[in-house]
């Protein structure tokens, strides 16, 4: 299933499936047996799990795409933690910030939390912080929790994954590295804006492409229609059952709650340098897409 969040003609909030370019309505096609939050729907799943089927069979569309407006598919998640777990992104970064990279990466993958209630869907606005002059984007993939757990084993956490979905770590880099010369941060570097969606995509969908430690998905990324950045899943250092093993060590995980995988190598324009793309002005227009996901698309105010 494709599953997001979308307002409908009247300006009410929904929660249905994709098929296509056709939106069905989980509550109409349920006769509102199912949540009409995906939040709701991820948390009590198993209730749900066996019926959705039925109510998919001879369901007819509840709109056609153009007729609404996409949402962040969750727009109230839980938490969101984004972890670092692509290689090739940390050594680039590390050697453009002129910093060197801590032997520690290579010992536990390491995450922060970012603003959970700051999420922006898909061909929403995305408004640059005030003062900062050098805003970048960074093309991400996500996994949702679908399943509760408190110190889950690496060998035990895919079934704590409920589905997957494209993730904007939007950074302020000017903001962020004077905050963190501080030791904290990269708070007011992140915490204005989050872009996921404009789809979750359940797991069993990507079964397709899974390899060792992730699947076989291409990564793009474009601004104002030119491709800058091009990445796979597969080349992931860290896995997400590995994260989810990191996140839930001492702390229970929830279903809904978010983790990032981290920029893929060439993600961002830190990496790529301003002599490639300058810092994002408002007007920019980022795509960033994922194989087997779709495209998440944001216009810079």
């Amino acid at each position: 299933m494709k599953l997001l969040t979308f307002q409908d003609p009247r300006g009410n909030l929904r929660a249905g499936f994709l098929k296509e370019e056709s939106i069905y309505d989980l509550q109409t096609i349920s006769n509102n047996k199912l949540p009409n939050t995906i939040l709701e729907l991820i948390q009590s799943y198993p209730k749900y799990q066996d019926t959705l089927p039925t109510y998919f069979a001879n369901a007819k569309p509840s709109y056609h795409l153009d007729q609404v407006k996409v949402k962040a598919p969750i727009p109230n998640p839980p938490s969101i933690r984004d972890f670092m777990a692509f290689e090739e992104h940390i050594v680039n970064a590390t050697k453009k910030s002129g910093l060197t990279l801590a032997k520690e990466w290579y010992e536990i993958p390491a995450f922060y939390f970012t603003n959970h209630l700051a999420l922006v869907g898909n061909e929403e606005i995305v408004e640059r912080p005030p003062n900062c002059k050098a805003l970048d984007f960074e093309l991400e993939i996500a996994c949702i929790i679908g399943k509760r757990g408190k110190n889950i084993k690496a060998e035990n956490a895919e079934q704590h994954i409920f589905g997957y979905t494209i993730f904007n770590d939007w950074s302020a880099r000017d903001l962020q590295m004077k905050e963190m010369k501080v030791g904290l941060g990269p708070a007011k570097g992140k915490d204005f804006a989050t872009s996921i969606g404009p789809v979750i995509v359940t797991k069993d969908e990507l079964e397709l492409y899974k390899t060792e430690k992730g699947h076989n998905l291409a990564m793009t990324a474009k601004v104002n229609g030119v491709e800058l950045s091009r990445g796979n899943f597969k080349d992931i250092h860290y896995s997400f059952e590995q994260m989810i093993e990191r996140a839930s060590d001492g702390v229970e995980l929830h279903p809904g709650e978010i983790i990032g995988s981290g920029t893929v190598g060439t993600g961002c324009i830190l990496e790529l340098g301003t002599d490639v793309q300058p810092w994002l002005e408002p007007g920019d227009i980022v795509e960033l897409h994922i194989e087997g996901i779709g495209t998440l698309k944001n216009q810079i105010k």
